[in-house]
């Protein structure tokens, strides 16, 4: 967690990362692994202080955020199946939110194991879709955060930026889902384009 005078630099922050990873994922791969790295290492790390030591807990999140950033960088290959992991399990509580369930943890492991499998064998697809998503959903928590939303102000000031689920949103946020999706999808497409193009030039 993070200070109060932080919470609106870090949704700035998470917005521009998100930004990154959902319109250039896939290029900027190991730079998105970067930052997503240093947001969880950052969050784990400042944690472990208490809450009347921001001075400690700035440095916990500088020092964990740069170890995070190290290891999900040079573990280049468990960043892609993280990535399809990711995806599988959100896979399962999409597929369970619209029948009107709850899937089990057994049911969310089976996805996830599923999604790293897949993401080793279609690594440039998974990563595309992982990362536009992924990144899209960060865009809307971040945003809503500058925007003053209450629980996006919560996540950002965490470093949480799944506090705010796009599957289940709150009341009269509704429209999250529908935002989160267009946005995946539009990302998606830029970075297939791109990486066409850049496919094309070097033939």
């Amino acid at each position: 967690m993070l200070p109060q005078a932080y919470q609106l630099p870090a949704a700035y922050a998470i917005l521009a990362g998100g930004t990154l990873a959902c319109f250039a994922g896939y290029r900027l791969f190991r730079l998105v692994l970067g930052i997503y790295g240093f947001m969880l290492g950052a969050l784990i790390a400042s944690s472990m202080m208490g809450a009347g030591n921001p001075s400690g807990m700035i440095l916990a999140a500088v020092i964990g955020g740069l170890a995070g950033a190290v290891i999900l960088v040079f573990g280049y290959f468990l960043g892609v199946a993280l990535v399809g992991a990711g995806l599988g399990a959100v896979v399962a509580h999409a597929a369970w939110t619209m029948a009107g369930k709850e899937p089990g943890a057994i049911v969310v492991i089976g996805f996830a194991l599923a999604g790293a499998f897949g993401a080793m064998l279609l690594q440039r697809y998974v990563i595309i879709i992982g990362t536009a998503f992924g990144g899209a959903w960060t865009m809307l928590v971040a945003g809503l955060a500058v925007m003053g939303d209450s629980r996006a102000m919560a996540a950002a000031r965490t470093g949480e930026v799944w506090i705010v689920y796009p599957l289940n949103p709150a009341p009269g946020e509704q429209w999250v889902p529908v935002a989160w999706i267009v946005l995946g999808i539009v990302g998606t497409i830029v970075q297939f384009s791109l990486t066409a193009k850049r496919r094309g030039s070097k033939k």
